[in-house]
């Protein structure tokens, strides 16, 4: 997949434990395209943070099934990327969040 890594990140993930991976281990959750790769994500998010990224972790997660009265559908099925940042660097734009 050859894509515009801008594309590749759609939305920080911020929950109660991606706060306690923030604060325990410099790790930042965010919500990436279902085709990119783990060298893709690590090249989006070191151009668009300038920081530099020592691990990242990928999984799917699945959609869930869901009731609208009598109608059943089910939720999209996403790729959550885990990024560990070197010591010391961080992403000022959500430590305050």
């Amino acid at each position: 997949m050859k894509a515009d890594l801008r594309h590749i990140i759609k939305t920080h993930v911020a929950t109660e434990r991606s706060t306690a991976l923030r604060e325990a281990n410099n790790e930042y959750i965010f919500e990436v395209e279902n085709q990119a790769n783990k060298h893709q994500i690590r090249e989006a998010i070191e151009s668009a943070f300038k920081v530099h990224v020592s691990q990242v972790r990928t999984m799917i997660v699945a959609g869930k099934p869901r009731r609208m009265g009598r109608f059943q559908g089910k939720t999209a099925t996403w790729k959550k990327a885990i990024v560990r940042l070197r010591q010391g660097e961080s992403i000022a734009m959500f430590d305050n969040i």
